[in-house]
């Protein structure tokens, strides 16, 4: 790779002084051009922080909102295509950094990487001469419950935390081969993780939206079925304020309370108060998020609801205040028939399948802008992986064979990997 020495940087705009009362300190980094083509562009922080970015298009341009933050220094950047130029300015406490651009790209929405002595926020992009207009991908994170020393729900032959990364496999893979998707797995092996790295991560990597697996136990057998939940500071039900105890009393680490955050952690607790109206809003998009999935699952004739409604309760996993964070317990591996649907890898798919849908209707009631939901299509695009059949592809998707065959002229025809097919969901 290529990295442009930072003499060479021209002053593209001055530091108009920093913001009374913000306390997190922005500046340039560098320019970096990768082996794939992708231009990146990194800047330093030094907290996590909340941000909004978005593209614009005629002049083409990408636009990064940072919450109460403040500029450290004069901003300088080459001039390096597709980038014509980077600007920025303070408002009250926060900043505005816009990118110039020549023609339309592909940019990955901004992430944030922590270090030790700071914060990197990276954004790359690409020309692509054939777009008439900036895209990018939507972003699933996809949290696995449980994990390493924590194993989760105990059942007779089954532990939640190896349920539970099945199933995100499962649904890793579905959003994975779709075009527009991009999923991020937040434990994406038998590993521990925290449960405020869990959410913090989500913030991370950028999510568009939050999905938490889980799998339930109880001492009656007989007790089965799915619920979804969102976040609350009171449970919906007694079911659902059982299980917010459970979750405090199993360990004071799972806790609902948020414990002492590093200092480069974005504090979710306080942006709460602070960002109310972003919080109601994710509240409110949360719920259309479950709803969605919750109409899938009452569709799989394998899968048997608990509660047939959005549930709320007390999950500190699902506390980020302006990313949709839903919960879902896909059954009872205490009782027999939850056990053996979920043992099963067509009982895990048919979970897997129920959130993707919950998911993709969600984002067509709720487009992202600046992704291939923002037109309303009729279709995906899903992309052949070695080994697929046409078979379990229908039922990745809910569809039957005869129609994948319809919508691609595959009347006698082989599919083959690499090759992208048009599903009509």
């Amino acid at each position: 790779m290529k990295k442009f020495n930072r003499s060479i940087f021209i002053i593209l705009f001055c530091c108009l002084g920093r913001v009374e009362g913000a306390s997190n300190l922005l500046a340039f980094k560098s320019i970096t051009e990768l082996e794939s083509g992708n231009l990146k562009v990194v800047f330093t922080l030094e907290q996590v922080a909340l941000l909004n970015s978005y593209a614009l298009d005629d002049p083409s341009r990408i636009v990064i909102d940072i919450k109460n933050v403040s500029l450290r220094n004069p901003i300088a950047a080459s001039k390096i295509s597709p980038i014509r130029l980077i600007r920025a300015s303070e408002i009250n406490d926060n900043v505005r950094i816009v990118i110039d651009l020549k023609g339309s790209v592909f940019w990955k929405k901004p992430w944030q990487v922590k270090h030790k002595d700071r914060v990197d926020l990276i954004l790359e992009i690409k020309r692509d001469k054939a777009m008439d207009k900036n895209l990018r991908d939507i972003i699933v994170a996809i949290d696995a419950g449980h994990g390493g020393k924590d194993p989760g729900a105990v059942g007779k032959n089954l532990l939640e935390k190896d349920v539970t990364l099945l199933i995100a496999k499962e649904l890793e893979r579905t959003l994975r081969d779709t075009d527009g998707y991009r999923p991020v797995m937040i434990r994406p092996d038998n590993r521990f993780v925290a449960l405020d790295d869990r959410y913090q991560n989500a913030r991370k990597l950028g999510a568009d939206l939050f999905v938490s697996i889980h799998a339930d136990a109880f001492r009656l057998s007989s007790v089965k079925g799915s619920s979804v939940y969102v976040w609350s500071e009171e449970a919906s039900s007694i079911t659902a304020e059982n299980l917010s105890k459970t979750e405090m009393t199993k360990n004071p680490e799972v806790g609902s309370k948020i414990g002492k955050l590093d200092v480069r952690d974005f504090d979710e607790d306080a942006a709460r108060t602070i960002y109310q109206i972003a919080y109601e809003a994710k509240i409110t998009n949360s719920t259309i998020l479950a709803e969605k999935i919750i109409q899938q699952m009452k569709r799989d004739p394998f899968t048997k609801m608990h509660k047939p409604g959005v549930e709320f309760a007390d999950f500190r996993v699902l506390k980020s205040i302006d990313i949709p964070s839903v919960l879902i317990e896909s059954g009872f591996i205490s009782n027999p028939d939850d056990a053996k649907r979920l043992e099963g890898k067509a009982g895990r798919r048919m979970i897997a399948r129920s959130i993707f849908l919950g998911i993709h209707n969600y984002f067509k009631e709720k487009p992202k802008p600046n992704t291939f939901m923002t037109d309303s299509p009729k279709n995906i695009e899903y992309q052949i992986q070695k080994g697929d059949v046409i078979s379990e592809i229908a039922i990745r998707f809910g569809v039957t064979i005869d129609e994948i065959i319809l919508w691609n002229n595959l009347n006698n025809k082989s599919i083959y990997p690499g090759q992208k097919i048009k599903i009509f969901i």
